[in-house]
């Protein structure tokens, strides 16, 4: 996975602000349940005590002899601490205790071990204390007030048993529901990252096989409003202005090239004519026959830059038949053979069985004219071209192989520009333009095929065309 995507980043972020506020949230509702509860249990704790305190009140009215059993008959009788695990404590102001509960049945604290008390400065107070055998208590304290100026101090206490086991409880609920939320909230945020990006990819992929043949597509708009629809519509304004001023191109070269060809062909059949002039002298007659070499030279490249033009205009797409592009090959090599005949050179044709593939004949035959014509060419006398079709996953390969020249690796990549020699005197010499594979680079694209080339210096050239 690229870390540097905008779509790993955006998920990133996504996934961290997600889990972390899913955590603050399960970490802030845990204190917050803590400090509920125990809130809870304090003032369930108060109510208590001043409940005893009024029960101390009125038991007091009736007078201090026996109070101490009156006072313990009516706790046990109403609130029963020891059943239900509490504790109750009364304590007169001279330390004397009035009363004191008794352990609970199940021995999870002893009152015997309470810290002494500690009178609260107001009439109410509620605190934590930790008893003896580290068992966490709340224990509210309410003093009662006599006219006599006698003062008792009511205590009830509870353990946090089941606060704690409460808070234990929802710690394993959020230590068991949060990674599932978070997975949940990962996997859906994956996906809306993904829905969101769609339309990039979209784009991404549209300007992929957006090129200079086929700059009539545009691209996908998302009619959403936002920025993603206006880079795509800035994008098509842009392919807009590209595909004006190649078509602006185009038709310079098309018009050039056409109104070049009458005075070109004039010009050669004039000098033709100069040139079989019998008087004419032989200085005269050899340098008119180099300018008619020139002109010629002149008239083929005129004759690619016409046929690039039609094919880049999507001409090769008219006369489209379905034919054996082996037989083709095999009868082209035939006729290439007498111009390799003169250097002496083996031209090999495989093509075992029929391949049929739909395109423009004309045109794939200049495909393999030229590839044979360019192999010819830079192939040392005496050597072998080999040319070869086949079908592949049902697609149609035409391979031309030599053991020629070779070409440098640093230029096999510009083979196929327009007007691109490798070697610019040794072309010249040949009557090369730089324009065969180019042409063939514009017949392979018509026919929505590629056109590939390897060499070695030294040890030839293989070329691959995919129709």
């Amino acid at each position: 996975m690229n870390t540097n995507s905008l779509r790993f980043q955006l998920f990133t972020w996504y996934a961290t602000l997600l889990l972390g506020s899913f955590t603050l949230v399960g970490v802030a509702t845990y204190f917050a349940l803590d400090h509920w509860l125990t809130g809870a249990l304090e003032n369930t704790q108060l109510r208590r005590a001043n409940q005893v305190g009024r029960l101390v009140r009125e038991e007091l009215r009736n007078g201090e002899a026996g109070l101490e059993g009156r006072v313990s008959s009516q706790i046990e009788a109403s609130l029963s601490p020891s059943q239900n695990e509490r504790v109750i404590r009364i304590t007169r102001e001279d330390g004397v205790q009035l009363y004191r509960s008794e352990a609970p049945v199940d021995r999870t604290f002893d009152p015997a071990t309470l810290p002494a008390p500690r009178w609260p400065a107001g009439s109410d107070s509620a605190l934590s204390v930790i008893s003896r055998g580290n068992n966490e208590m709340v224990l509210a304290a309410h003093k009662v007030g006599l006219s006599n100026g006698t003062n008792y101090l009511v205590e009830a206490g509870a353990p946090m048993t089941e606060v704690r086991s409460d808070l234990k409880n929802w710690l394993i609920f959020l230590l068991a529901v949060l990674p599932l939320l978070g997975a949940i909230a990962l996997g859906g945020g994956y996906h809306l990252v993904n829905r969101a990006l769609s339309p990039v990819d979209q784009i991404s992929a549209s300007a992929e096989r957006i090129s200079s043949h086929n700059l009539n597509e545009r691209l996908p708009l998302a009619r959403t409003g936002d920025e993603l629809e206006r880079l795509s519509i800035a994008l098509n304004h842009m392919i807009d202005r590209l595909d004006a001023a190649f078509q602006h191109s185009r038709r310079f070269v098309a018009d050039a090239s056409h109104e070049l060809r009458t005075p070109l062909t004039v010009l050669r059949g004039e000098l033709e004519g100069v040139v079989e002039e019998p008087q004419l002298m032989p200085d005269w007659r050899e340098r008119l026959g180099s300018a008619l070499e020139e002109v010629d030279r002149l008239i083929g490249i005129v004759e690619g830059l016409f046929a690039i033009s039609r094919l880049d205009a999507g001409e090769a797409a008219v006369e489209w038949v379905k034919f054996d592009l082996a037989r083709l090959a095999a009868n082209t090599a035939d006729q290439m053979s007498l111009l390799a005949e003169d250097k002496r050179l083996r031209v090999i044709c495989i093509a075992p069985k029929a391949v049929w593939v739909e395109g423009d004949r004309a045109r794939l035959k200049q495909v393999v004219v030229n590839l044979l014509d360019n192999a010819i060419k830079y192939t040392p006398d005496g050597g072998a071209i080999t040319l070869t079709v086949s079908a592949e996953d049902g697609q149609a390969l035409l391979e031309v192989a030599d053991n020629g020249i070779g070409i440098p690796q640093e230029d096999l990549q510009r083979v196929f520009e327009r007007f691109f020699r490798v070697d610019k005197a040794r072309s010249r010499e040949l009557g090369g333009a730089g324009l065969g594979l180019s042409i063939v680079r514009s017949i392979c694209a018509a026919h929505q095929g590629k056109v590939e080339v390897t060499s070695v210096p030294g040890h030839g050239s293989h070329f691959l065309r995919n129709p």
